[in-house]
């Protein structure tokens, strides 16, 4: 187990394709939070306003818990891919500093990886989808037009 200068630095290139991949699925993580948190803030709104004088609020709660659970699945599937590319980069160290076959390994840990980003994106529009039928609810409920000012 010799492992020179040049090697590492050969596994090196080998990952920065992954760790492009991990700087991606790390910033969609903190925007899927940011949009949890909105969420979290507007559910805890309404539950006051509840409490406080019945509002006519429940159908936007239901709305918002449906929401919320669209966003932490897609949480938890980016989490998986940056758990699934963290490693594959160690697995591709390991492979090229021990000499090991792992490339079936590496191969199976990558397109999980992306088929998980994949079911990460897929809750995401779906609640994308959910938030905007909201709105246009809202919109027709109170009989407002939006007119765009040029």
């Amino acid at each position: 187990m010799n492992v020179h200068l040049n090697d590492i630095s050969k596994i090196i290139q080998l990952s920065i394709a992954p760790v492009f991949l991990l700087t991606g699925v790390g910033t969609q993580l903190v925007v899927l939070t940011n949009r949890l948190a909105r969420i979290i803030d507007r559910s805890r709104i309404l539950e006051e306003k509840l409490i406080i004088d019945s509002h006519p609020h429940a159908m936007e709660l239901d709305e918002l818990y449906t929401r919320s659970h669209l966003i932490n699945r897609s949480i938890a599937f980016s989490t998986v891919c940056a758990l699934l590319v963290c490693l594959v980069i160690a697995t591709l160290f390991l492979e090229d500093a021990m000499g090991f076959n792992l490339s079936k390994l590496i191969a199976t840990m990558f397109v999980l990886g992306v088929l998980s980003l994949t079911g990460s994106y897929i809750f995401f529009l779906g609640e994308i989808y959910v938030a905007t039928r909201t709105l246009e609810r809202d919109r027709l409920r109170r009989g407002r037009k939006v007119i765009l000012k040029k």
